[in-house]
């Protein structure tokens, strides 16, 4: 009863696998895990090899906009420099020809005073036209130049225009008034040329 149950269980079991591996088929080792076959190949050049290469382009990249950058200073600053000089002279001439300009009108004014002061007429009223005559062409003359006299007798003290050289009490007079021109001033255009010296009065 025994040997036949014995017999049917060594019947079903399984026979052991004694098929020899196929080629392809990977076969395990004892002496630890397959080599990786996604390592590159010895030949193929790595990222650290490029490295050296990408420096030295930078390198050499960044020395030559460094040489281009001086070479277009070194020319800005030359510019610059011929700018300033060509500035300075066109100024100068400038100068020199509104100044030669000015004299060049005031010569007829020294010759009629020196014809003034020539003339052997003893008659002081044509000597005083003369002269009022002469003051009305220079006047003429700096109101076409830009020139105005500062009218400052009867208004108040501007430190602006008016230089202070004296005070004096004054009843009739409000505080800070000009009560006296002692050398007149003028005014070129929008700016001062000379202040006015007056004496102003101190309530």
């Amino acid at each position: 009863m025994h040997d036949e149950h014995n017999t049917e269980r060594s019947e079903n079991a399984a026979p052991p696998d004694d098929t020899p591996p196929q080629d392809g088929a990977a076969q395990p080792s004892d002496n630890g895990p397959p080599p990786d076959d996604g390592a590159p190949p010895d030949d193929e050049p790595s990222a650290d090899a490029d490295a050296p290469r990408s420096k030295s382009n930078d390198i050499d990249r960044l020395q030559r906009e460094r040489d281009e950058y001086y070479e277009r200073l070194i020319r800005t600053t030359a510019d610059f420099d011929n700018y300033r000089k060509r500035t300075d002279r066109e100024r100068r001439e400038l100068s020199e020809y509104a100044a030669t300009t000015l004299l060049t009108d005031l010569l007829p004014l020294v010759d009629d005073l020196e014809r003034a002061l020539a003339a052997d007429d003893q008659n002081a009223a044509v000597d005083r036209r003369g002269v009022e005559i002469i003051r009305k062409q220079l006047l003429d003359l700096m109101a076409k130049r830009g020139v105005t006299p500062i009218e400052a007798v009867g208004s108040d003290f501007d430190p602006n225009l008016h230089q202070a050289v004296a005070h004096e009490p004054s009843e009739t007079h409000r505080d800070g008034e000009i009560i006296e021109e002692l050398r007149r001033g003028y005014t070129l255009r929008d700016r001062l040329l000379r202040a006015s010296m007056v004496k102003v009065a101190k309530a």
